[in-house]
This record gives C-alpha cells, sequence and structure tokens, in this order.
C-alpha cells in the first residue's frame, strides 16, 4: 500500500510518499513559498540527487500538481500512475474536542475544520487549502485527517480548563488544547516498546524545537501537556514567548501602543530565544554567541532550560513519579549540551546521566546508566511515518 503524506502550511507544502509494505520512503520533497517570488519544489527520491525546480506556484492546487508530476517523472519519479497512490493523509492541526482522533475526511469533517478555524486561523486554512487542492487533483483518492491536537484530548478537565467563568469555556471552547500531538504519540508508542509494553507507564515527553512542547503521558495517554489555547503557551520557544503573566498584555498594548494585531506579533515572532537573545531564534547561533561571551545569548539558554526543567517537575509530581523522559525534535534530537544541562539537574527524580552515550545527534539511544532509576532516551520522531500509518489503517476499512 502506498501513502501520500501531506503536511501543508500557508506557503508552503511538505509531503512523503511511504511504501507501507516496509514503511520506506520512496521519496519526500518541499514546496516553498507558494504565492511568493522565488517559489521552488525540491524533491527527493529515494536513494537519488534532489531535483530542484523553479517556477511559479501561484497556489496549492499547482503546488499538488507539481508534487504529482514529480512523482511520476520518467528520470526522478518513483511511480508510474498517481492510482499506485492508495490514499493520503493529511497533517491537520487544529480538532478541537470534536476529533479525539484521525479521520477519513468527508464533508462533515470539513465543515468542521471550516467552523474550527477561529480557533487556529494560521493553521487550519492551509490544512483546508491542501484538502481542496487535492480533491480536485487526485480526484476519488481517500483522504485522512490526523489532527494534532487529537492525542492530547484524554486530558481530565482538571489539566485543560484555564480559571475562567466556565462560562466562557462554554461559549468559546476557552480550553487548553495542546499541540504536536502526533509527535508525542509516536515517541512515547515508542518509548513504552521499548520499556517492554507495560500494562503501566508513565513517561515525560520533551518535544523541543523552534516550537517546543511538553506532556505527561500516563498508560499511553497524555494527562496533561504545555501547549495550550494556542502553540504561544508553554515553554519559551525560538520566537514565541511560552508562559506570560497575562496582564503584560494590556500593559504593553499601552506603553508601547500596540493593537491587538501588534500584540500577537511581538508574542509569537519577536520574542522568546530571540527575544532575550537579541542573536536569532536558532539554538545553534545562540550556543555559538554564549560561547563567545554573549551574556543576552548565556541568558536564553538559561531560561529555556529552567522552563523545561519546571515541566519535567510538575510533570513528575502529576505523575506521581517517572518510568522514561524522551527527548525529541530539532534542539531535542541534537542539542547535545542543552540534554546534559537539563540530565544534571534530574538527579533528585534518580537519573544517572550518562555522557558519553549523550554524545550523539538524530539517533534513538539511552542517555542514562544501565540501572538508572529513570530511563532517559533521544527517540527521533516520525509525525509522518505516525500520519502514514493512521491513514493505512483507516483507508483500508
Amino acid at each position: 500500500m502506498k501513502i501520500l503524506v501531506l503536511n501543508c502550511g500557508s506557503s508552503s507544502l511538505k509531503y512523503q510518499l511511504f511504501n507501507m509494505d516496509d514503511e520506506s520512503v520512496m521519496a519526500k520533497g518541499l514546496v516553498e513559498k507558494i504565492g511568493l517570488d522565488g517559489s521552488v519544489l525540491i524533491h527527493q527520491p529515494e536513494g537519488m540527487d534532489k531535483v530542484r525546480i523553479e517556477t511559479a506556484i501561484p497556489d496549492h492546487g499547482t503546488a499538488i500538481e507539481l508534487v504529482v508530476a514529480a512523482l511520476l517523472d520518467a528520470k526522478h519519479g518513483v511511480i508510474k500512475d498517481m492510482k499506485e497512490i492508495d490514499a493520503v493523509g493529511h497533517r491537520t492541526i487544529h480538532g478541537g474536542t470534536t476529533f479525539a482522533e484521525s479521520c477519513v475526511i468527508d464533508d462533515k469533517v470539513m465543515a468542521e475544520m471550516e467552523r474550527l478555524t477561529e480557533l487556529a486561523p494560521l493553521h487550519n486554512p492551509p490544512s483546508i487549502l491542501g484538502i481542496r487542492a487535492c480533491e480536485q487533483k487526485i480526484p476519488g483518492v481517500k483522504m485522512v485527517g490526523v489532527f494534532d491536537t487529537a492525542f492530547h484530548q484524554t486530558m481530565p478537565p482538571s489539566s485543560y480548563l484555564y480559571g475562567l467563568p466556565y462560562e466562557l469555556y462554554e461559549k468559546y471552547q476557552l480550553r487548553r488544547f495542546g499541540f504536536h500531538g502526533t509527535s508525542h504519540r509516536f515517541v512515547s508508542a515508542r518509548a513504552i516498546e521499548i520499556m517492554g509494553n507495560p500494562a503501566h507507564s508513565k513517561i515525560i515527553t520533551c518535544h523541543l524545537g523552534n516550537g517546543s512542547s511538553m506532556a505527561a503521558v500516563k498508560d499511553g495517554k497524555t494527562i496533561d501537556t504545555s501547549m495550550g489555547f494556542t502553540p504561544l503557551e508553554g515553554v519559551i520557544m525560538g520566537t514565541r514567548s511560552g508562559d506570560l503573566d497575562p496582564a503584560i498584555i494590556p500593559f504593553l498594548m499601552d506603553k508601547e501602543g500596540l493593537d491587538i494585531a501588534g500584540v500577537n506579533a511581538l508574542l509569537n515572532k519577536k520574542s522568546g530565544l530571540l527575544g532575550i537573545s537579541g542573536v536569532s531564534s536558532d539554538m545553534r547561533d545562540i550556543e555559538n554567541a554564549a560561547k563567545e561571551g554573549n551574556q543576552r545569548a548565556q541568558m536564553a539558554l538559561d531560561v529555556f532550560k529552567k522552563t523545561v526543567l519546571r515541566y519535567i517537575g510538575a510533570y513528575a509530581a502529576e505523575l506521581d513519579g517517572v518510568d522514561m523522559i524522551v527527548f525529541t525534535a530539532g534542539i531535542g534530537e541534537n542539542g547535545i549540551s542543552t540534554r546534559k544541562e537539563i540530565c544534571d539537574n534530574l538527579h533528585y527524580l534518580g537519573v544517572e546521566f550518562d555522557e558519553a552515550a549523550n554524545d550523539c545527534r538524530g539517533k534513538e539511544v539511552e542517555i542514562s546508566k544501565p540501572g538508572s532509576k529513570v530511563r532517559v532516551f533521544v527517540i527521533p520522531t516520525n509525525e509522518e511515518l505516525m500520519i502514514a500509518r493512521d491513514t493505512m489503517a483507516l483507508a483500508g476499512k
């Protein structure tokens, strides 16, 4: 069975074509700057050189046409007919409380995604555009939506409710939804597998990248997560502020003369690691600056690590202990010094850190010593494969 996985952004489209017989990637690629000058498709067939196609790409429909053409191309294609693609899996961001699991996309699902757009005005519209474009360019193919919020819908009210009048929750769904759910699901499932599939497990998953979130996963289900009503809440991120006293918002609006759009831009695009360091939103640049004596860069690193530690401590208490801590995503998988400095503060949990094992990037490895009371792993995430698995399971029904 061949599954095409699509991840649509407002001006981008990532894709992977899987052969689910062995879960291998036949081809993958990225369309950038959709609707903008300098648009390009970068196509990577398995075992072959990358192909770069620079052309006007005015919309998502054109982008999908180009992806289809690349997959079918006589030189760098990997299939001979689009009928070889059995189904398409879409990364769909916000499912609200409606979608607690992946589902086959039909008119009712599309209508609900449209309704939920007010909860995710930046994220849901690109997904909808991608699905509509697929309907036109790959007619008749079964499509599945895999929602980033779905995995976290097992949280109890004590985890998802804010301290606001309950009527506002009822009227507007003002609650914590959580994001990166597909990643947290993938790595927590792998962690449980590593532990030998016990009936009971307590895992803290740390998805640390330009966007970061953490989750407390008990017996394979989320009981708490750091991102909230939007992906702005939680751990400090590349350009997002993370947790913030809400009284700061009206204060800034008054002092800086900002409107709602200005505050949103400040908190989402100009804050976080970039805002503190003044250097970059990229952890590698910040680490290099800190090594050269840049104090603001060092402060940014310190704040990031402290917020991660704060959530680990909270989740360890909430879980009443922890069996495994998992690092994943860009920083989690590659940040050797970041992992070390976090783990060096976890002796109270019984973590015995293995510095030699930690000296690695981008591969699955245990970075705690044998006999450590709490095991610590790096587990590379694979959201696309998780989407492909869900799509195969649902499309085959």
